[in-house]
């Protein structure tokens, strides 16, 4: 069942020490009056914010390029490690285009200037260099795009960029050698020699690129986790996002999950025709369970790292569980109301019900009510929160003086839900009225 979002504020008291109250009247006919006493006691602030179960990492191991599933080396529910081999993708095409770099490799040592071309030879051969280098380049960068291990795919992106400079630097120092013969201070051979080296440059660093390509295709498991066939039920890797507990850890999350119709298994077998993106299977890491609670702008402010927190999960009524504050989000979030409030990440432990049973561990996605503890206070002045009433913008309450009602300014401290603390105004052991105290007139009489 799905909570929505509660922005206010839920105190809780911990600790509280009260008398007996007594119904007071007036003659005959009663008052309609409580009387109690100001006491002391613990209270607790605490608030209240829906929230959710999040994971502390999650990835979708996506093809890299189209092809086949030629192996699936785990199933549903098994546990991986990181850096395992998942899933092995057969695809003729990148294997192609190794072949045809493997041959373009060969065949460069033989490259160069047509004898007798001239410059007008030289530059186009230059020119050929240049377009092929370049659709090499954005070939093995969109190729890179697709892969889904975050590692992997810095690795592929950083190579080509890297191998796109060399060739740039040999590909100038090829033009610069060019402009030294038509200033008459070098020969054309000192250019051919140096746009050989350019085309060599070029059909190696195509090679590699195609090669690694290929090597793209043993898909390893990015984190260590559970596996989980397909991509995110979710369809989105926004989504996925949202169930983890680190937003650092985002840049693992996959693929958008590609929409499966209701009732399908979206798990794709083994032998099955694959296209690049294709999520291959999601992996979980629930090492580290963490909560994740949206937080009214009005209390954010009340909320600390290393605070103390419970939560109850719709999933297991009945159990509490026990949380510690990681961290407060810098950036708001909007709700769907249009109300302003910011996230409040949280480490999930153990759960217990009233009885002392274990309770379950929770999945990530799981809804959860949060109570953030804020701020106590022990050995406290105490009144119950019905004895407070607000005149002219200030807060105060009735007390019993010889008798008669008497209206005192108070300044609160820490507020529960029932009771709250009084740090000036009343003192322990004071008479004050705690019910009806909104139809009370000063000088009243209390017997």
């Amino acid at each position: 069942m799905f909570r929505p979002h509660r922005r206010t504020r839920a105190l809780l008291v911990a600790f509280l020490l009260l008398p007996p109250l007594t119904a007071a009247s007036c003659g005959d006919e009663p008052s309609g009056l409580t009387v109690g006493t100001a006491t002391t006691g613990t209270v607790a602030e605490v608030v209240e914010a829906s929230g959710s179960v999040t994971a502390r990492a999650a990835a979708t191991v996506s093809s890299p390029a189209e092809g086949t599933l030629a192996e699936l080396r785990f199933d549903a529910g098994d546990r991986v490690s990181k850096g395992q081999v998942v899933a092995v993708i057969d695809s003729p095409a990148a294997e192609r285009r190794l072949e045809q770099a493997a041959r373009a490799l060969d065949a460069a040592s033989s490259g160069g200037v047509p004898a007798g071309a001239g410059t007008a030879g030289f530059t186009a051969a230059r020119r050929s260099t240049d377009v092929r280098a370049d659709k090499a380049f954005t070939a093995a960068r969109d190729a890179a795009e697709k892969v889904t291990d975050p590692d992997l795919k810095t690795a592929l992106l950083a190579q080509v960029n890297a191998a796109q400079q060399q060739y740039e630097a040999a590909s100038d120092a090829a033009g610069a050698a060019l402009r030294s013969v038509q200033r008459g201070v070098a020969g054309l051979s000192q250019a051919v020699n140096a746009l050989g080296t350019a085309q060599r440059l070029q059909a190696q660093q195509a090679y590699d690129l195609a090669e690694a390509a290929v090597d793209a295709l043993t898909l390893r498991a990015p984190v260590s986790g559970v596996v989980q066939l397909g991509g995110t039920a979710t369809g989105g890797s926004s989504a996925l996002t949202d169930l983890l507990a680190d937003p650092a850890a985002a840049a693992a999350a996959g693929a958008p999950a590609q929409a499966t119709p209701a009732g399908v298994d979206s798990a794709v077998p083994r032998g099955a025709v694959v296209g690049a993106g294709t999520p291959i299977l999601t992996i979980v890491d629930t090492g580290r369970l963490g909560l994740v609670a949206e937080v009214d702008e009005t209390d954010v402010l009340l909320v600390q790292a290393g605070g103390k927190a419970t939560a109850e999960l719709d999933a297991a009524t009945g159990a509490t569980y026990q949380a510690t504050v990681r961290a407060v989000d810098q950036l708001p979030t909007t709700s769907a109301r249009g109300g302003v409030s910011y996230r409040v990440r949280l480490t999930l432990g153990r759960g217990r019900y009233a009885d002392g049973r274990a309770a379950p561990t929770p999945r990530p996605g799981m809804s959860a009510i949060v109570r953030l503890q804020v701020r106590q206070a022990a050995d406290a002045v105490t009144v119950p929160a019905s004895a407070v009433v607000s005149a002219d913008g200030r807060d105060t309450v009735w007390t019993v003086r010889g008798g008669k009602a008497q209206q005192v300014p108070v300044t609160l401290g820490v507020q529960g839900e029932d009771v709250v603390q009084v740090v000036s105004g009343v003192g322990a052991g004071q008479q004050i009225i705690v019910g009806g105290a909104d139809q009370v007139s000063p000088g009243q009489r209390v017997p």
